[in-house]
């Protein structure tokens, strides 16, 4: 039962006015808004690959009801009035909810600590230089001292810059046969092992981002062990690709870090199942088509993923048995939720009316030109996968239902007039 854009009850024979509006998901899963703590949306200043419009419309067409903006924009996200202006955008676009993640160092250039205490003001959820690390450790500590006197995670774009300065793909057989200069999986885990030990040194709060490797997940279940505050994500296309999908110089499936092999998305699977990897999430890096249909070598990292997270879980995971249902809900929403402080992750009554609605049966090819993304490139085009977000609520309002996305009012002449049942 919802009532002004709470959730008032969760149960049945619910006593509702007699003019409440029902939705029928029979047949359907229901969980909590789907939240993704790793988006690129590019606005401001590369609006033809993505504006917060687009992404926000790619967010809720993919079930998420949250997201979480990278801050490596043009300009970057450095400074409180860059946080305002993000904040007012998506406000005025008003589908998923928007949550900025300000840069650790001004301009993400990895020399000089950003205005940490402006930015936390200004209601940045985490810290990061995401597209880039922070290589000098001593200023890594720094920023994980600040960070938690404010009470944000850094989350660490984990890689060694000397080891990849060139790279174009994993490191390994398939680089050399195809002449491609290779980026080691020793650089991520390098930076992996560096931060989990400042994080040690500090009593930070720390989340590695998109892990790639094996080694990483190992070292991510020894800095558990030893009780830090360490969380980590994977991704979608680190678990269900391998470097053998650069195949052809496809630039689909250029991205950082690179695809690795199958020994390593096996065990990023492994952690997933064992619980120890606390989220998954999209890294939706859009580029206009015409930046990726290059030669690989010149072409950008980074796919369009927003849109296919949910079905590649459901096909890939569930379906075959590695996840349970609540597993999966608990890597989208929940854990997601808990690891930055945001609101929704439960249906529980007091909880913000956010909520996904999937239908477990349909079956759709990903065909990206049907991407509400302004970004078309991804390695999934083709695939055929079963079970899509039919439904988003952010905040009581249906913004998508029947894989239409309806507008909340104010912008883009659409109505938010909601449809009575699920087909």
């Amino acid at each position: 039962l919802v009532r002004q854009g709470f959730i008032v009850k969760l149960g049945i024979d619910l006593k509702t006015p007699p003019d409440a509006e029902e939705l029928d998901a029979r047949g359907k899963v229901v969980v909590p808004g789907l939240i993704d703590l790793h988006v690129h949306l590019r606005e401001p200043g590369e609006e033809q690959k993505e504006t917060i419009e687009s992404g926000l419309r790619a967010a809720v067409m993919g079930g998420f009801t949250a997201v979480c903006c990278m801050p490596n924009t043009t300009p970057p996200l450095d400074n409180a009035a860059a946080i305002a202006y993000v904040l007012r955008r998506a406000a005025s676009v008003g589908l998923a909810r928007l949550y900025p993640i300000g840069n650790i160092t001004k301009g993400g250039q990895g020399e000089e600590l950003a205005p940490l205490g402006e930015l936390a003001e200004a209601g940045v959820v985490a810290f990061s230089d995401d597209g880039r690390p922070v290589a000098n450790a001593r200023l890594m500590r720094h920023a994980l001292e600040y960070a938690r006197l404010f009470r944000r995670p850094l989350i660490s774009h984990c890689e060694e810059p000397e080891l990849t300065r060139g790279g174009q793909m994993n490191e390994g057989y398939y680089a050399r046969l195809w002449g491609l200069a290779g980026m080691p999986a020793a650089a991520e885990e390098i930076m992996v092992a560096r931060d989990i030990r400042l994080a040690a040194l500090t009593g930070g709060i720390l989340h590695l981002a998109h892990l790639s490797t094996g080694g990483s997940v190992a070292l991510l279940r020894r800095a558990r062990e030893e009780g830090l505050a360490v969380t980590g994500e994977v991704t979608p296309h680190h678990l269900f690709l391998t470097e053998e999908a650069v195949r052809g110089y496809e630039t689909a499936a250029k991205v950082n870090p690179p695809l690795r092999t199958a020994e390593d998305a096996q065990a990023l699977r492994e952690a997933l199942r064992q619980g120890l990897v606390d989220a998954i999430v999209s890294d939706h890096a859009p580029h206009a088509l015409h930046e990726k249909e290059v030669e690989f070598e010149a072409a950008p990292f980074g796919i369009s993923g927003l849109e296919t997270v949910v079905p590649l879980v459901l096909t890939h995971l569930v379906a075959p048995g590695i996840l349970t249902w609540g597993q999966a809900v608990a890597l989208l929403s929940t854990r997601p939720a808990g690891i930055l402080g945001l609101l929704g992750g439960s249906l529980a009554g007091g909880q913000p009316a956010d909520i996904t609605i999937i239908d477990p049966e349909l079956e759709l090819v990903v065909d990206p030109e049907q991407f509400q993304s302004r970004g078309k490139s991804t390695p999934f085009r083709g695939w055929r996968l079963r079970g899509w977000p039919v439904a988003t609520m952010v905040g009581g309002k249906l913004v998508m239902f029947e894989r239409r996305i309806l507008h909340p009012g104010g912008t883009g002449g659409e109505t938010n007039a909601a449809p009575t049942g699920l087909a």
